[in-house]
């Protein structure tokens, strides 16, 4: 068990999730923890889903999955029908823009959500969400070696600090949260941040303090992290997070210390502009 597991934490009641809209089943080919995530959200943060892209072609027996695979018909549906069944039973409003990896199956994820959700709002595209790129400082080095080796052994190289051209693990969580705490919408609104696997799976061994996973912790697609954190600066505030029906909370100033313990310069994190970290 993680020491970042909440033992009793707060749940969004049945009878508040049916309230919201008449009930429906969840859609078809949507992973069985989603629901479970779902009854754990607290009212009125300032949530962000971040989600895996909807169902894709099939990629090749490393595990390695070209740029231009594009989803499926099943997974435009499933995409859409995600997105309509958040508005219809959460008390959040997906009116707000999305972020997205630039790669087209993640933003055709966010389009066809918001379409979904009965929207048109802005994609921004953003360079930390593509695979590797937010784990890679020289993609000439990194890249050949994540083809090769396959993503699973790719992850957990990165985790333990032994593939050239990559970040610190921590840096590589910490910039994402960065993301994050600088895109935050409104309280009681849902943005979307639409990834990849290999990003989703290192972003949660780090938030985790885990240094090995397997393939039994790694992200189905259209499966994610619900997030939110505390109102409070970026270097003293929790991130609360819902994983598959567990509901964790990381200090983040805890990962600011360990990134600091590996002797490293904080100029190199791509920190919220107020933070002034010495």
């Amino acid at each position: 068990m993680s020491k970042y597991l909440i033992t009793t934490p707060s749940k969004l009641s049945a009878a508040k999730l049916a309230s919201h809209s008449p009930s429906a089943p969840a859609p078809s080919h949507l992973p069985d923890s989603m629901i479970s995530s779902v009854r754990l959200l607290p009212e009125d943060k300032r949530l962000i889903l971040f989600t895996r892209h909807s169902l894709r072609e099939r990629s090749d027996g490393n595990g390695f999955a070209s740029y231009q695979l594009p989803l499926t018909p099943k997974g435009r549906v499933l995409a859409k029908s995600w997105g309509r069944w958040l508005a219809g039973h959460l008390p959040y409003s997906l009116d707000v823009d999305s972020i997205s990896s630039p790669i087209g199956r993640c933003i055709d994820t966010a389009q066809l959500m918001q379409e979904g959700a009965g929207l048109r709002r802005d994609i921004s595209h953003q360079s930390l969400l593509v695979e590797p790129g937010s784990l890679v400082t020289e993609p000439e080095i990194a890249n050949p070696v994540f083809k090769e080796i396959g993503v699973l052994n790719f992850i957990n190289r990165f985790l333990q600090g032994n593939l050239e051209g990559t970040k610190n693990a921590y840096q590589g969580g910490l910039d994402i949260l960065s993301l994050f705490y600088q895109s935050q919408p409104q309280h009681g609104h849902l943005m979307l941040a639409v990834s990849h696997d290999t990003l989703l799976s290192a972003f949660l061994a780090v938030m985790f303090d885990v240094i090995e996973i397997d393939w039994n912790d790694w992200p189905k697609m259209m499966e994610g992290v619900f997030l939110w954190f505390d109102d409070k600066p970026f270097e003293q505030a929790n991130a609360h997070f819902v994983w598959r029906g567990e509901v964790y909370i990381r200090p983040i100033s805890s990962l600011l210390d360990s990134y600091r313990a590996g002797g490293l310069h904080p100029n190199q994190l791509l920190l919220p502009p107020e933070v002034k970290w010495t």
